[in-house]
């Protein structure tokens, strides 16, 4: 009898990925919410999306067997929750929660791997002068405790720019920060999160270097780390992020990042569920800082799992929710490395007017095989009109490519590129 999977947020993207898993004739596959209201909602309500789901799943006729994340919040807590309702396996909210929210997670990570992380300090936006909380020097980062990417980020280097920050962070940040307010409820919180909710932000120490990724899964107290993604470093040629697997670190730094990850997790008391965690290298000091943990695979790293191990991570976090003891393939993919790079704009507000044709990705496609550009943008789309942009550069897409080492792969980054015909009208109002 085949076993129905219900995957947040499922797009056709990931039903071709889940093809790949090694039981993926056993499984009936279910979309549950769709993208526009669980992943780029213009507004919403946590507890408003809980209820449609939970009724989505009431109506189903069959056994719910497995509810799979794969995306940060809300995604991220809905499915400990639903799955709690459902006797399904899976983490805690309480843990997962600890990891959401950016202040609450640092103070834990600071008990038991105070090496790892940065200075940092709360900040209330809506007192009267916020200033006088932050006790970093400039400069320093700002951002609210749960947002997605890189908005309401700020790079805070004088008084002006802080208080510039705090009046876009006040207008801002409730978009998510009411609805993590509303998840915030459904766990025992201590004072000191009370105190500082979803509408809170937390300033950083800027902290440099190379990044690396361990993601694993936690089964049962059992801890495994099936794969680490780096980002390398920018260069004047390449400025523009990608991340590569495998990663080319030192063997030492991935010790080190699978050691301090392993403590916090088990601090925590995190079970049951899948995680990524995000760190730092500093090559020069030898430092290592934590930038944060996710509580879910990466659908983002899937692509490059399937390129470089033959199949999609999504098989472990199945294997979770149905029970079972996590595995992946190692190394039995087509590729040696694979990356994921961004198609950037760093320019100002622009309307779309032409973007790469079929003709032309098949081309690129044919001259690099295993590339695949997805596209974001279409004719007629404003730029500012996109959702869940960063702070730094818009996305008009993303390129999936693959090679032989590492070096190949950032060449044929460049290279593509350079062929990807884009125009776009700027808007200068």
């Amino acid at each position: 009898m085949k076993r129905d999977i219900f995957v947040v947020a499922l797009e056709d993207q990931q039903r071709e990925e889940l093809e790949t898993l090694r039981h993926s004739r056993d499984y009936h596959v279910h979309n549950l919410l769709d993208i526009e209201s669980a992943v780029e909602p213009e507004s919403f309500s946590f507890d408003a999306l809980l209820d449609k789901a939970r009724q989505q799943l009431d109506d189903f006729g069959g056994s719910v067997d497995a509810i799979v994340a794969q995306w940060d919040f809300p995604t991220s807590v809905l499915v400990p929750i639903l799955c709690k309702e459902r006797n399904i396996p899976s983490s805690s909210v309480e843990s997962v929660l600890k990891c959401e929210h950016k202040y609450w997670s640092r103070l834990e990570q600071q008990k038991v791997i105070p090496e790892c992380v940065p200075e940092f300090c709360s900040v209330d936006p809506f007192v009267d002068d916020p200033l006088q909380q932050v006790t970093l020097k400039y400069p320093f980062w700002l951002k609210p405790v749960k947002a997605f990417s890189s908005q309401l980020g700020f790079k805070i280097e004088s008084d002006e720019q802080f208080r510039e920050a705090i009046e876009e962070i006040r207008a801002g940040i409730r978009h998510f920060g009411d609805p993590f307010n509303e998840a915030l409820r459904h766990a025992e919180l201590p004072p000191e999160i009370q105190e500082m909710d979803g509408n809170s932000c937390i300033a950083e120490q800027i902290i440099s270097g190379q990044q690396g990724a361990p993601e694993g899964t936690v089964y049962r107290g059992e801890f495994n780390v099936h794969g680490i993604v780096t980002q390398p470093r920018s260069t004047a040629d390449l400025p523009f992020d990608r991340i590569e697997y495998p990663s080319d670190l030192p063997e030492h730094v991935h010790h080190r990042m699978i050691q301090a990850t392993k403590t916090f997790l088990e601090h925590i008391g995190y079970d049951n569920g899948c995680f990524n965690a995000e760190f730092m290298w500093d090559e020069e000091s030898d430092k290592l800082w934590l930038i944060e943990f996710n509580t879910r695979i990466s659908q983002s790293h899937s692509e490059m799992f399937i390129m470089v191990d033959g199949m999609s991570n999504h098989e472990v976090a199945i294997d979770i929710a149905l029970g079972e003891r996590p595995s992946l393939p190692n190394r039995q993919g087509p590729y040696s490395v694979a990356a994921k790079c961004v198609i950037p704009y760093e320019h100002q507000d622009g309307v779309v007017r032409r973007v790469p044709s079929d003709e032309e990705l098949k081309a690129l496609s044919d001259r690099y095989p295993g590339t695949r550009v997805r596209l974001d943008v279409e004719p007629g789309i404003r730029l500012s009109e996109l959702p869940n942009q960063d702070s730094f550069a818009y996305h008009l897409g993303t390129i999936f490519i693959a090679g032989d080492d590492h070096e190949q792969v950032a060449q044929r980054y460049k290279e593509c590129l350079d062929a990807l015909n884009f125009d776009i009208e700027p808007v200068t109002e």
